[in-house]
């Protein structure tokens, strides 16, 4: 069993928009298993390459996922639509930013279109739950954490909790989405 190290905020490779997965190998097949497993193993919903410091358009999710029925776990380049506009505020976390939860703005609904490992083309319906991971975890892949999306008290907050954690890294960077 391989469980990778998480990048924690401040880490650079949290803000780069990932690249494309283009080789569908044996390479792949391992990222793709390695992320399960650190993903399992931290007891997470869902986690992006770039968490473990690889820039590529591809993240794990729990398979246990209310509403996953299909069971996948992974998903590959990733591309996003939303059949509506009904909106969810929950509570969201991450893994990069351990310990700290705030209620965050998502869509409710999403359909998700992207590939496996084998490079086939899969498709998934989510809604609750399911769609705030899908949305998070593919925020990872374009730079975006979910911190950003926080109005500015929320901000606020969690710089000021970020500061007081003995993980804290040296600057945190606040983007703009």
């Amino acid at each position: 069993m391989t469980v990778l190290s998480i990048r924690k905020i401040g880490d650079p490779v949290l803000r780069q928009a990932a690249v494309s997965v283009a080789s569908f190998d044996a390479e792949l097949a391992t990222l793709v298993k390695d992320l399960n497993e650190t993903l399992m193993d931290s007891g997470g919903a869902g986690l992006a390459a770039p968490q473990i410091g690889v820039s590529l358009r591809l993240f794990a999710i729990n398979p246990n996922l209310p509403g996953n029925d299909s069971k996948l776990d992974h998903f590959i380049n990733p591309g996003l639509e939303f059949p509506d506009d009904e909106e969810q505020n929950g509570p969201e976390g991450c893994l990069s930013i351990p310990g700290i939860y705030l209620d965050t703005r998502r869509r409710m609904n999403v359909v998700a279109r992207g590939l496996t490992k084998h490079g086939d083309p899969v498709q998934i319906v989510g809604n609750g739950l399911l769609a705030r991971c899908i949305q998070h975890e593919t925020d990872h892949l374009d730079g975006v954490l979910f911190v950003d999306r926080q109005d500015a008290d929320g901000i606020e907050r969690i710089l000021r909790t970020i500061g007081e954690a003995a993980w804290a890294p040296e600057r945190v960077k606040i983007s703009p989405h």
